[in-house]
């Protein structure tokens, strides 16, 4: 998604299904599914089988079915911190919560991480590997197990050095890996990246 998705659902009035599937962060073959089973109305563009989705029908879908709206309404990207080092926290406190294109939670624990997904549905979690209760591929194999959370991206970020490691974190569901102490441009281009996607 470029970032200026984000803003454009805002004011945008008809939908592709990929864009539903995206802003509802569902797979496109579930929005397909409820287009062509009527739960979802909209319009078939004349002479082809492409369906579109009006604004306020995508509105009264995510509603009925208990999908947060903000996405639609605000255009923000939500991204969740998870990490118990109250520094690295305040570091992307202050690197992303100032930036108007983004929406910030932040948790200290495996077990918030997952309570805050449940309500925040981010877009982006950015997932430290050493938590106080589990390590983070076990938060990212809940996470993965979970088709509600099909489209959300996930940044392991970690000390950890040794290679096995780190291939069984992208294993365990991880979009990126980077290694502590990381350069803040660097990591905010992987985040605009995967965003992006």
């Amino acid at each position: 998604m470029n970032q200026n998705n984000g803003s454009q659902n805002s004011t945008k009035q008809v939908f592709t299904t990929g864009e539903a599937a995206d802003i509802c962060k569902v797979s496109q073959q579930t929005i397909i599914r409820c287009f062509d089973s009527g739960r979802l109305k909209g319009f078939r563009v004349p002479g082809s089988r492409f369906r579109r989705i009006p604004r306020e029908e995508l509105l009264r879908f995510m509603r009925d079915n208990q999908i947060p709206t903000d996405r639609l309404e605000s255009g923000k990207q939500r991204i969740l911190v998870v990490d118990d080092d109250n520094e690295i926290v305040e570091l992307f406190v202050d690197l992303l919560g100032s930036d108007d294109r983004y929406e910030l939670r932040t948790a200290g624990t495996g077990y918030d991480a997952g309570i805050v997904t449940e309500s925040f549905k981010p877009d982006l979690m950015i997932l430290d590997y050493m938590l106080p209760d589990i390590n983070g591929n076990v938060v990212c194999e809940t996470v993965r197990k979970n088709p509600a959370f099909n489209g959300m991206k996930i940044i392991i970020v970690s000390g950890v050095v040794n290679q096995n490691e780190i291939d069984d974190l992208l294993t365990s569901g991880a979009n990126e890996f980077v290694k502590k102490p990381f350069s803040i441009e660097v990591l905010q281009k992987r985040i605009e990246a995967l965003l992006e996607q």
